[in-house]
């Protein structure tokens, strides 16, 4: 029975050798919160009114400037669940392919400890939400405490620290000042925008702190108790993984020559949007009598005689393929793989201005051609873009012709011809949906063809993607390695 208290008493002794100041602060955090909860569950009168004032003080500030609201919410985005989810699955997946288990369990354990304290905690509470003269955003549920104050504080708090290692000693703070600047502004877009109070957002800060520090202490008596040392908490948890975890430790330069390689892509661009403009202006204006002409006058006609509803139910779903959070998606999933599995920027810097470039080429080309829709049923409303160049199809043809470009020469794994397949399937597919509703004639598509294809090789000349392969760079996990993960993900969660 002795031997089992000292067992107990053991780990709370290092953790209070370690840092008195910590537990006093967290052990603070978690108090505070529970006297803010206990004032707002019993009605407490000041209080209330206190958080209705300043309700209304920022409701009469941020209505009447649309602008404002905007960009409110494009701030308030980043503290949503859908964001949060990503970063911590994203950074949890990339920790398994570095090999960094015992990281990712802690990444886990920690969001996953967050997206439950916040509906259970709102349910036992059960406070409502503001009511103010002019709404400008809602939201689902319970108002207290703040969900994206909580989330926000412990999913970015929780990366922070296991990245700060990473980075170089003189960007540590810098790191901790930005996102400490990010979490105190989804907060108070929270408040501006009227859908929670002040004490809403404090008790989230104050409850996202107490868990991200019992959960950051519990890592470090972890160590303490295998003999490991136990650094500050501005060091990061594992001081030891900074190269392991680092974004690309091996490379020196993302580009050897970085000014020419600007000044080509320049002219590059230019020119392509030279071609798609002459293409553009003739098919939409001077080829009325040629084959063109009459190839986008019956296509339209010919699947608008077609329509049925369950045709147009799939033609929707598959044209949000090609739609910008479609695309966006994929791209902020197979970055950061990538880097975390090659070690490189370069292929990272090859997707991301494939998808700069087509986005600006269609748009400007679109603007100069100013082609009408075709003159069937549109099934999409109004667009707020003319016809030529699709931007759903040259979208998908860039996103995953790019994917193709990278993945099939660093593998020889069977599975590599799937990316080739998606490369022709998508926008084959995006491309009979957006024809098919109407929205593009088939001179569009071969607009989106000809842009996809100038863009695409002029940045595979330039940026040269696949260039660490001539160099010896292997993956930092070979793909027969894949099983291994749910191997080591269950080891870490085991004590040694």
């Amino acid at each position: 029975m002795t031997a089992v208290k000292e067992v107990v008493r053991r780990p709370l002794g290092h953790f209070a050798e370690r840092s008195i100041a910590g537990l006093v602060a967290v052990v603070g955090a978690g108090v505070a919160f529970g006297l803010l909860l206990m004032l707002v569950r019993f009605r407490w009168s000041p209080l209330q009114h206190a958080d209705h004032e300043a309700a209304e003080w920022f409701n009469g500030l941020v209505a009447p400037h649309h602008a404002l609201v905007t960009v409110l919410q494009a701030i308030t985005d980043l503290g949503g669940r859908p964001v949060l989810i990503w970063l911590v699955s994203v950074a949890v997946l990339g920790l398994l392919i570095r090999k960094q288990a015992r990281l990712a369990v802690y990444l886990i354990i920690t969001g996953v400890g967050g997206l439950i304290l916040d509906p259970s905690l709102k349910t036992l509470v059960g406070r409502l939400r503001p009511v103010v003269d002019v709404p400008v955003a809602s939201a689902p549920g319970n108002s207290f405490p703040s969900g994206h104050a909580l989330g926000s504080f412990v999913a970015y708090g929780a990366i922070l620290l296991v990245f700060l290692p990473a980075m170089a000693p003189r960007w540590r703070k810098p790191a901790i000042a930005v996102a400490a600047v990010l979490v105190a502004l989804i907060g108070l877009t929270r408040i501006a925008l009227g859908v929670h109070f002040v004490s809403d957002v404090l008790g989230g800060w104050l409850l996202g702190a107490a868990w991200l520090g019992v959960t950051a202490y519990a890592f470090r008596l972890w160590r303490r108790e295998r003999g490991r040392p136990v650094p500050p908490l501005t060091e990061g948890l594992e001081p030891e993984a900074g190269r392991d975890i680092a974004p690309a430790p091996a490379e020196e330069h993302v580009l050897e020559h970085p000014r020419s390689a600007v000044a080509e892509l320049l002219v590059g661009w230019v020119l392509v949007f030279g071609a798609l403009y002459a293409f553009g202006m003739f098919v939409s204006y001077h080829a009325k009598d040629t084959f063109l002409g009459t190839l986008d006058t019956e296509v339209p006609r010919w699947f608008a005689d077609r329509h049925t509803d369950a045709l147009t139910d799939l033609s929707w779903w598959w044209s949000k393929f090609g739609d910008t959070h479609a695309i966006l998606l994929v791209s902020l999933v197979f970055c950061p793989l990538v880097l975390a599995v090659w070690r490189r920027w370069r292929p990272v810097l090859f997707v991301a201005l494939a998808m700069f470039g087509e986005l600006t080429l269609f748009l400007a080309s679109a603007r100069a051609v100013d082609r009408p829709r075709p003159p069937v049923e549109n099934l999409d409303g109004q667009m707020p873009t003319s016809s030529f160049p699709s931007g759903h199809i040259a979208a998908t043809i860039c996103l995953w012709l790019a994917i193709a470009l990278i993945v099939f020469p660093r593998t020889d794994r069977w599975w590599r011809w799937l990316f080739v397949a998606a490369a022709v399937v998508m926008p084959v597919g995006v491309a009979v949906s957006r024809m098919y509703r109407g929205m593009h004639h088939p001179t569009d598509f071969m607009g989106a063809i000809l842009l996809s294809a100038l863009w695409i090789g002029l940045l595979y000349w330039v940026i040269r993607p696949n260039a660490d392969l001539a160099e010896g760079n292997r993956p930092a996990i070979e793909s027969e390695q894949v099983d291994e993960l749910d191997d080591e993900l269950a080891t870490a969660g085991r004590p040694d």
